[in-house]
């Protein structure tokens, strides 16, 4: 079983690694702040984690998660990532990230940017659309009728592949929305964005299963 590693280790990040833990895969952890804050989740998580520096995480997975805020995405290390498949859960927040002209202007996907900073690996994006406490909760067996599925949306076949595997492994279905140039369709403000996993979308904290079907008519719905 292959070791995820996490740059970044908050709500999705976190998430994501107690899902791998529950699949059987070792997961190492990172953050801005160092490795002596994970120390609680590392022990709620069980001998199947540990945590480390953002350059020890990004070296020990054979999959890595970049789980953190947009503008800080050129602090990820490009060497220790080189050939690797990148999961990117990011999302474009001008409001916390600055004004970003070529993301405001639409000729760039934020994926895409991340892609350009680390030229030698193989970016996918996935979990961005996905409120992360339904994330949790929605995660099912491969034969549950109830089964979630997530978009995803890359560059290359084989990193799509890899993201698909590890999904499944995880309790996910997956809908392949396209390229990184095309991930737009499930970023924030598109149908495919958050309340489609929601049984209130007023309200948003309910859980409610979207299947694969539901998830490409909002794909589609995008435009």
């Amino acid at each position: 079983m292959a070791t995820v590693g996490l740059i970044g280790s908050g709500h999705i990040g976190g998430t994501v690694a107690r899902l791998a833990v529950n699949a059987g895969y070792d997961v190492v952890l990172s953050n801005s702040r160092g490795p002596e804050t994970l120390t609680d989740l590392v022990d709620e998580l069980g001998p199947q984690a540990s945590a480390g520096t953002v350059e020890a995480a990004a070296r020990a997975g054979d999959l890595v998660v970049v789980t953190i805020p947009l503008k800080s995405y050129r602090s990820v290390p490009a060497e220790p990532l080189a050939g690797k498949v990148v999961i990117d859960t990011n999302n474009y927040y001008p409001q916390r990230d600055g004004q970003i002209p070529e993301l405001d202007e639409g000729s760039v996907t934020s994926s895409e940017l991340l892609q350009r900073h680390l030229p030698q690996s193989h970016v996918v994006k996935a979990f961005n659309n996905i409120f992360f406490k339904h994330l949790l909760t929605l995660a099912r067996p491969g034969d549950a009728a109830d089964r979630s599925a997530l978009p995803i949306a890359g560059d290359d076949p084989e990193a799509k592949a890899t993201v698909t595997d590890f999904l499944d492994r995880i309790g996910y279905d997956t809908v392949d929305a396209g390229t990184l140039a095309d991930s737009w369709r499930f970023q924030p403000d598109t149908p495919a964005y958050g309340v489609i996993y929601s049984a209130d979308p007023a309200r948003g904290e309910q859980e409610s299963p979207a299947g694969a079907g539901v998830l490409r008519a909002a794909l589609a719905d995008a435009g």
